[in-house]
C-alpha cells in the first residue's frame, strides 16, 4: 500500500479530502459533506465517490468518522497518546482500501476529555517541528482544542465550546438580536477580549444585552464584542506561565484568536492546519501500511 493515498479530514458538518503524494497535497476537495450529510449506510458510497474524483487509492478517514454516528465506531486511544499509539487503534473497514483513526481520550478525577481529528493536526504540528516541543496549542473551533504535545505524545488537553456556545447564543438565546453586525478585530471585539478575561461570564453576556437596550454601544459591534468575550474568557482560561501560544487555524478564526492572546499581552503563532494536518496524516499512513 505504499504511495499515493487519499486522506479525509471528515467532520461533523465539513469535509477535506486530500490526495497525497510523496508527502505533498497533489489535489485538495472541500465540501459540505460532514457525517451528518451522510445516511447510514452509505459511507463506503461516499468513499467509491471520492475516489472517482481523487484517483483508486486507499483512504485514510480521520475525524468524526470514527464517532457513533460515523462509517464505523472506533474506541480512543487514551493520552499520552502518540502517533504510533493512534496507528495502533486504526480499524480498517474495508480491508487495505478504507482505515478510520480511532482519537484520543483522557480520563481524570475532575475532568473527561474526547477529540477526533485534532490530534493529527496537534502531533503533525510537533514532528514537523512547527511548535517547539512541549509548547501551547490552540486549534480554535466550534469545539476549541488546548493540548500539550511533549515528546511526540499529546500528554494532555482540554476542550472549550466556544463557537457552539456563540451560534447557541446567536440562534436562540435573548442576544441574538444583539449578536449582528460583521465579526472582525474592532474596537468592540478588544473590548469584548479584555472584559471576557475578568472571568464573569454569566454576567457579562448579560451586560452586552443591556449595552444594546440602553444604547451604549454601536448598533452592528455587538457581534464583534460577544465573539471577543467568549474567546477572550477562552483564551484567559488557557493561557500558559510563558504567554506564548501557537495556533493551529485558518482564516477567520485563527486570526481572531491571535489577536486576543496579543491582547492579554501574549505571543501568539499561526500554524497553517493544512500543513499541520499533511504532515500528521503522512506519518500516520507511513506507519499503518
Amino acid at each position: 500500500m505504499k504511495g499515493d493515498f487519499i486522506a479525509v479530514d471528515w467532520g461533523t458538518t465539513n469535509r477535506r479530502a486530500y490526495r497525497i503524494t510523496a508527502g505533498r497535497a497533489a489535489q485538495l476537495e472541500r465540501d459540505a459533506h460532514g457525517i451528518l450529510m451522510v445516511a447510514p449506510g452509505q459511507f463506503p458510497n461516499e468513499a467509491a465517490a471520492l475516489r472517482a474524483r481523487l484517483g483508486d487509492l486507499p483512504l485514510l478517514c480521520i475525524g468524526m468518522v470514527g464517532s457513533k454516528r460515523g462509517w464505523r465506531e472506533v474506541p480512543y486511544v487514551e493520552a499520552p497518546a502518540s502517533l504510533e499509539g493512534v496507528a495502533d487503534g486504526v480499524r480498517w473497514v474495508e480491508p487495505e482500501r478504507a482505515a478510520i483513526v480511532p482519537g484520543v481520550s483522557s480520563r481524570a478525577m475532575d475532568r473527561c476529555d474526547v477529540m477526533r481529528g485534532e490530534e493529527i493536526q496537534f502531533l503533525g504540528a510537533n514532528a514537523a517541528g512547527f511548535a517547539p516541543d512541549g509548547a501551547c496549542l490552540c486549534q480554535p473551533g466550534t469545539h476549541s482544542k488546548w493540548a500539550r504535545v511533549v515528546d511526540g505524545r499529546i500528554q494532555e488537553f482540554s476542550t472549550a465550546l466556544t463557537g457552539e456556545f456563540f451560534s447557541l447564543l446567536r440562534d436562540h438565546s435573548l442576544l441574538k438580536e444583539v449578536l449582528i453586525g460583521e465579526i472582525q478585530l474592532n474596537t468592540a471585539f478588544r473590548e469584548g477580549v479584555r472584559e471576557g478575561c475578568r472571568q464573569r461570564l454569566l454576567s457579562s453576556l448579560f451586560g452586552a444585552r443591556a449595552a444594546h437596550l440602553l444604547g451604549a454601544r454601536a448598533p452592528g459591534e455587538g457581534g464583534a464584542y460577544v465573539s471577543g468575550l467568549l474567546i477572550g474568557s477562552d483564551v484567559h482560561s488557557h493561557l500558559p506561565p510563558a504567554n506564548e501560544v501557537y495556533i493551529i487555524g485558518d482564516v477567520p478564526l485563527a486570526p481572531l484568536y491571535a489577536a486576543a492572546v496579543l491582547e492579554v499581552g501574549g505571543t501568539a503563532h499561526l500554524i497553517d492546519s493544512g500543513a499541520a494536518f499533511l504532515e500528521g496524516a503522512t506519518r500516520l499512513w507511513e506507519l499503518i501500511a
